[in-house]
């Protein structure tokens, strides 16, 4: 796998906001991930490139509790506000896990953002900006 996850940390350092995310985005698509996941109750991150191969982050902070309840319409409220520069990484994480999100899933190659519940049902999709 060319992808390392020296790589990828080096790239998402340098997002400070949500609004930055676009920017990271095309940067790691150009390092060779095609889609990732992010699993909101540790923070780890799985990476993979066209082949599948993965690299993976590990636990980033102490276990988040996701909620049983899926509160979208609040959800969506919460991820504007981040997308504006509006809150951090941290404490968008903790809004996922308030709003029922267990995490999402990024497809580099069609440019979406699919955010799952804790069965792993999609609740929502939105295009990445590019």
């Amino acid at each position: 796998m060319k992808i390392t996850i020296e790589t990828i940390i080096a790239e998402h350092q340098k997002v400070k906001t949500g609004a930055d995310f676009p920017q990271y985005i095309r940067a790691i698509k150009k390092l060779g991930v095609s889609h990732y996941t992010t699993y909101i109750s540790d923070g780890n991150t799985e990476f993979f490139d066209e082949d599948n191969q993965s690299v993976q982050t590990g636990s980033k902070y102490d276990l988040l509790t996701i909620s049983n309840n899926v509160n979208l319409d609040y959800f969506k409220v919460r991820l504007k506000l981040h997308q504006q520069g509006g809150t951090d990484y941290k404490t968008f994480c903790n809004d996922c896990a308030e709003n029922g999100i267990k995490g999402w899933k990024m497809d580099l190659n069609s440019m979406n953002c699919t955010y799952f519940d804790r069965s792993g049902d999609s609740v929502l999709t939105e295009m990445i900006p590019g």
